[in-house]
C-alpha cells in the first residue's frame, strides 16, 4: 500500500484517473517539479498502477486498469478479513447484564 500511501503520489493517481496526462501536465497542475513528477509515476509503473506510451517526442500516462484491480482485489480482501475478525470479536463480546435487565 505504500504505493499511494505518499500524498504527492495519492494526487498524480487521482488526476491521472480523471484522464492521462504527460509529467509537465501533472507538474502544472501539482506543486512538485518535472523531475519529482517523473519519480513518483515511476514508483506508481513500477507498481502497475499506472503506464505511458510516447506521443511524440513525450510521454503520457494513465491509470493501468489491470494494476487498479489487483489493488481493488486486494482492498477487497482486507476489508473481507477485517469484517470477519469484527464479527468474531462481536460475537465473543461477554453480553453486559445490565443491557439484558431492560
Amino acid at each position: 500500500m505504500g504505493l499511494l500511501g505518499d500524498p504527492t503520489r495519492r494526487a498524480i493517481f487521482e488526476l491521472l484517473a480523471r484522464g492521462p496526462r504527460s509529467v509537465g501536465e501533472l507538474a502544472r497542475e501539482l506543486p512538485v517539479s518535472r523531475p519529482a513528477v517523473s519519480q513518483h509515476l515511476r514508483v506508481l509503473k513500477e507498481g502497475g498502477l499506472v503506464v505511458d506510451r510516447a506521443e511524440g517526442t513525450r510521454r503520457v500516462y494513465r491509470v493501468n486498469p489491470d494494476g487498479v484491480a489487483a489493488l481493488r482485489a486486494y482492498l477487497d480482501r482486507v476489508w473481507d478479513d477485517a469484517l470477519t475478525a469484527f464479527q468474531k470479536a462481536a460475537e465473543a463480546a461477554p453480553i453486559d447484564e445490565t443491557e439484558e435487565q431492560t
